[in-house]
């Protein structure tokens, strides 16, 4: 258990970066675990292809409330067409390292919402 609840993903989900509604964003997109019951809500400004501003709100365990932070911060000033690229492996990457297969849903909550993102895009 402790791996999974590292220092890193513990400041994240206690004190998450981008965190708050975006009243003008270009796009909102929702993503829900039915598994658990974890819910993101995605805000973006798209400016030239690429993620001008991101913030997201969300309900969620340790894990998927870090993941949204930290992928919050990583996509800022992407071109979408990157976002597309991003896997389960960046993901686990950016966390620190593997997570409990049990957990695995929880930390890609936020990716499968970029993803449609950049789906949406294209």
């Amino acid at each position: 258990m402790t791996d999974i609840y590292r220092e890193e993903i513990l400041e994240h989900w206690q004190n998450p970066l981008n965190f708050g509604e975006m009243p003008d964003a270009d796009l909102v997109i929702d993503q829900i675990n039915p598994l658990c019951g974890d819910e993101v809500r995605f805000y973006f400004k798209i400016k030239n292809n690429k993620v001008a501003g991101v913030s997201f709100v969300g309900n969620g365990c340790a894990i998927s409330i870090a993941s949204a932070s930290i992928l919050s911060e990583f996509i800022k000033g992407r071109p979408i067409s990157f976002l597309a690229k991003l896997t389960g492996k960046d993901v686990l990457g950016l966390l620190g390292g593997p997570v409990a297969p049990a957990r695995l849903k929880c930390a890609f909550l936020p990716l499968e919402a970029i993803k449609k993102l950049a789906t949406s895009k294209n």
